[in-house]
């Protein structure tokens, strides 16, 4: 049972402080307080116990209990000595667009070795819901340079388009890729990027770094880092952290975002431990029955507005539990977003980087930020028609594991050609090598060339004519 509860603030707070002495008890990275009054849901905390002062959050209240979550765990805390002071106020991360070029921890605190950042202003990090009649369309065409996604599944400004991998996989470099090549055609504009790491491994992290670094993008990137041996809880706020410069950057400064965040699994499993530890009742796989509209939470903070110049873009990965798709990340992740990149184990082993599996893999704002004026106005036929063709290709493949290559007509033979021109000429790209939108169609072109002209029945004749015969 908690001590009766002492003031230590004053009216200019708002609300004033209450300091809690002792806890009823502690589970994993939570403390559990009884007595508690006027303590709001996402309210942020000081904890002291002896000469450490750590940081959490109200995580649930009761009518005389809060949950708090501490986010550097609780190893060195005891029930009797932990003091705990309910702030009056959410949790705030600092914004500003001298956090550009720096490395901060999932809190948004600096660990590259510089002083604190300079902010324009403190944010409640679970932001601020977006009026849906406020939204703008996305239209705009993102160029990432990587064909097997400017081609066949076009990343469109303000989207979420989320990568889905699974351990081994190169998801990582391609997230770095896109970051070093991203650009919008034909207009000047400011371009930022904000990267969140979320359990992630320190070589990971470094690869991101070095990539950054190498390409000149660190100086307008921000890295929010919470490695494999940080405190699992801070994995909860790293992306919302991450989101909120994002938001303030896009909304408040007019520029262009990416917001890279990987690995969205992490994330989930921290939730699921978190639950736990609240005795929640599971739901599928153990993760809790909130699971859906908690990633809800992360992913809308993407898009537009109508009344700002700025957007944000979001491409989270994630990795596939045992490279099961209808898992409940993937799942779930699949009904928020628009779209995915599946990447493929099989055309990893037959050395096809990056591995992007297009049967699957599909951006459901393609149709909008494709075609003349956009693009080119051969796009969507082609990209119709690779589909088709690999789609057929797929099937003469299983055919010829039964009854071998010798009993193909010709036009299954000239399939089989285009699959390999497709794979290794469209699909497999060098980790450096920037294609132009112009340069992934003519691959698209070349790839097709394979097949007869009477079997490209998703391309207009006047396509045909102009793009079909080798010059």
């Amino acid at each position: 049972m908690s001590a009766p509860p002492t003031t230590t603030g004053a009216a200019r707070e708002r609300r004033a402080r209450v300091t809690y002495r002792g806890a009823q008890r502690i589970a994993g990275p939570l403390v559990f307080v009884q007595g508690t009054r006027g303590v709001s849901y996402g309210e942020a905390v000081e904890i002291e116990c002896g000469a450490r002062r750590l940081h959490g959050r109200v995580l649930e209240v009761g009518r005389d209990l809060a949950v708090v979550e501490v986010f550097e765990g609780t190893a060195s805390l005891t029930l009797d000595d932990t003091q705990l002071r309910f702030l009056g106020r959410p949790l705030e991360a600092p914004v500003g667009i001298e956090m550009l070029g720096r490395t901060f921890n999932g809190r948004g605190d600096p660990i590259d070795g510089g002083p604190p950042a300079l902010a324009d202003d403190l944010r409640d990090v679970n932001g601020v819901p977006i009026n849906p009649v406020a939204r703008d369309y996305p239209r705009e065409f993102i160029q990432t340079g990587v064909s097997a996604i400017d081609g066949m599944n076009t990343l469109v400004r303000g989207q979420k388009l989320p990568i889905f991998s699974a351990s081994g996989l190169p998801h990582d470099a391609l997230a770095a890729q896109v970051v070093r090549q991203a650009c919008l055609r034909g207009e000047e504009s400011q371009f930022a990027v904000v990267f969140a790491a979320i359990g992630v491994k320190h070589d990971v992290a470094q690869v991101f770094r070095r990539s950054f670094e190498e390409s000149g993008a660190l100086a307008r990137a921000a890295l929010f880092l919470n490695l494999a041996d940080d405190p699992t809880v801070e994995r909860l706020m790293t992306p919302r952290t991450a989101l909120t410069l994002a938001e303030h950057l896009a909304f408040d400064r007019g520029m262009h975002v990416l917001v890279v965040m990987t690995d969205v699994t992490n994330y989930c499993e921290a939730l699921r431990e978190v639950a736990s530890a609240k005795g929640e009742v599971p739901s599928r796989k153990g993760y809790p029955g909130y699971l859906y509209s908690d990633l809800a939470s992360i992913y809308e903070r993407a898009g537009r507005l109508r009344d700002r110049p700025g957007s944000i873009t979001q491409l989270p990965v994630l990795t596939m539990p045992n490279d099961d798709i209808t898992h409940p990340i993937p799942d779930l992740t699949g009904f928020i977003t628009e779209g995915q990149l599946v990447l493929s184990r099989e055309l990893h082993h037959l050395g096809v980087d990056p591995p992007i599996d297009a049967p699957p893999s599909l951006s459901r704002l393609m149709q909008d930020g494709i075609g003349e004026g956009r693009t080119r106005e051969d796009h969507a036929d082609v990209s119709n028609q690779l589909y088709a063709s690999y789609a057929r290709l797929r099937e003469i493949r299983r055919l010829v594991a039964v009854i071998g290559e010798e009993e193909l007509s010709d036009l299954d033979r000239r399939t089989l050609e285009f699959g390999a021109r497709f794979e290794q000429e469209f699909l497999a790209q060098g980790p450096y090598e920037n294609r132009s939108i112009e340069e992934t169609l003519e691959r698209g072109w070349r790839a097709l060339r394979a097949l007869p002209e009477d079997a490209l029945s998703r391309i207009r004749r006047r396509h045909l004519e102009r793009h079909f015969r080798e010059q």
